[in-house]
């Protein structure tokens, strides 16, 4: 029998009593993804996953999206990405930072994502965790006449981290090769997004990837893009969730913004990713 219980006043959930290494009929899926929509973040502690069986899992959700380093996908399955800062013969086994800034992930996709899960396979026991931002409430709680004057303008995203472009930066994008580069174009994405199977709007990735917003003088979008990003990152939207060993944790790209740690590299650190697309329409 599957337990729900909240995480904080933000944001997040935890749901005990679900095995994710066994098939799960239709109903309690349907309690996971629930809680998913309504907590935005949700935690399924003490699994024992293969990589087909966390694969398995993430396909209840949609399509997968391989990452686009693609040097670090696991052997076993493209789709999923391997977060590690472990050498094996002196060479990573891994991505060891990604996204350790603000930011909603594949939003700079032109099909942005729907959620992303990771499980922990490795992680030290405090400080390996994500912090993630509101983006439901941070919009419920703007002025109305600041909603009204931002619904409807269209971003413009491009890979990267607006406030960091310096590629030797931890904090800037994970870096790209000539090739990966070569995929990566502009797209555009609302800046208030309703979301794709709840309706309910929320800011869309005003943090990260958004270098722009059509129709508005680069300077004044920048300005407002950072006024929006310093709202909706405020503590009062934040919940930073530690890794245990066995977690699984799902998060709503389309209702958050999140940021990875800075990662203590004399400690280890191995998770798996899998991100999933998002099925509603885009621009």
């Amino acid at each position: 029998m599957a337990s729900i219980r909240p995480l904080s006043d933000a944001l997040g959930c935890e749901i005990t009593g679900i095995d994710l290494a066994r098939d799960l009929d239709d109903p309690t899926f349907g309690t996971i993804e629930a809680a998913l929509h309504e907590h935005l973040v949700a935690v399924l502690p003490g699994q024992r996953l293969q990589p087909n069986d966390f694969m398995a899992f993430a396909r209840r959700f949609g399509q997968p999206e391989p990452h686009v380093i693609d040097q670090f996908h696991h052997p076993a399955d493209a789709n999923i990405l391997i977060l590690s800062n472990v050498l094996k013969d002196g060479e990573p086994i891994g991505l060891a930072d990604a996204g350790t800034y603000f930011h909603t992930d594949y939003s700079y996709l032109a099909v942005p994502a729907r959620c992303t899960m990771l499980y922990a396979i490795d992680v030290p026991a405090r400080g390996a965790g994500t912090t993630f931002a509101n983006q439901r409430r941070a919009w419920e709680d703007l002025p109305a006449d600041t909603r009204a004057r931002i619904d409807g303008l269209v971003c413009r995203h491009h890979y990267g981290n607006r406030d960091d472009l310096d590629e030797a930066s931890r904090t800037a994008a994970s870096r790209l090769s000539a090739a990966q580069q070569a995929r990566m174009d502009w797209v555009r994405h609302p800046l208030v997004r309703r979301h794709t199977h709840t309706e309910r709007p929320a800011l869309y990735a005003v943090s990260g990837s958004s270098f722009g917003i059509e129709g508005m003088d680069d300077v004044e979008a920048i300005a407002l893009l950072d006024d929006l990003k310093a709202h909706a990152t405020h503590p009062r939207y934040r919940y930073t969730y530690d890794y245990r060993p066995g977690d699984v944790i799902i998060w709503d790209n389309a209702a958050l913004l999140h940021a990875a740690p800075l990662v203590d590299m004399s400690r280890p650190r191995t998770l798996w990713r899998i991100t999933i697309k998002d099925p509603g329409p885009t621009l």
